[in-house]
C-alpha cells in the first residue's frame, strides 16, 4: 500500500508515467511537465518545490513488483472522477511533445483510459487537440 497522494501529485504520477513509459524521459517532456504545473489552475495550490520529491515517489512505485499496476490504481483513488479527464489530458500532452507517439506510449494511454473508465470519444478528442497543438509548418 502507497502513501497518501494528492489530487495533484496523481496528476504528476501520470505524467512522470507517460514520460517515463518509454524507458527514457526526454528533456522536452520534463520541461512540459514543469510548465503545465506552472501554468494550469489544478495545479495552483502545488508547491513546486516538491516536484523531484513527487516524481522519485512515482518512479519507486513503478520499479516495484506490478509496479505500473499499482500506480494506475494510486491515480485513480487519489483523483476525484472529475479529474479523470484531466489526467488523460496530461499523459496525451507528455506522450506529444517529442511528436511522435510510441508503441509503449499507446499502451500507457489505453491503460489509463480503461482503468479511469473514460469513454472513447472523451479520449480521441484529447488526443487530437494535442496533435493539433503540437503541429507545425
Amino acid at each position: 500500500m502507497t502513501e497518501h497522494v494528492s489530487p495533484e501529485e496523481a496528476l504528476i504520477f501520470v505524467m512522470v508515467m507517460a514520460s517515463a513509459v518509454d524507458n527514457a524521459m526526454a528533456e522536452r517532456e520534463l520541461a512540459r511537465i514543469g510548465q503545465l504545473i506552472d501554468i494550469l489552475p489544478v495545479f495552483s495550490a502545488y508547491d513546486k518545490q516538491t516536484l523531484i520529491a513527487t516524481s522519485q515517489r512515482c518512479a519507486a512505485i513503478l520499479s516495484g513488483p506490478e509496479g505500473l499496476e499499482i500506480a494506475l490504481e494510486t491515480v485513480r483513488d487519489a483523483l476525484p472522477k472529475r479529474l479523470y479527464d484531466t489526467a488523460y489530458a496530461l499523459a496525451v500532452e507528455i506522450a506529444a511533445v517529442d511528436l511522435a507517439i510510441r508503441p509503449e506510449e499507446f499502451r500507457l494511454l489505453r491503460l489509463l483510459r480503461d482503468r479511469l473508465d473514460l469513454d472513447a470519444l472523451t479520449c480521441a478528442a484529447l488526443e487530437r487537440s494535442a496533435s493539433a497543438r503540437y503541429r507545425s509548418l
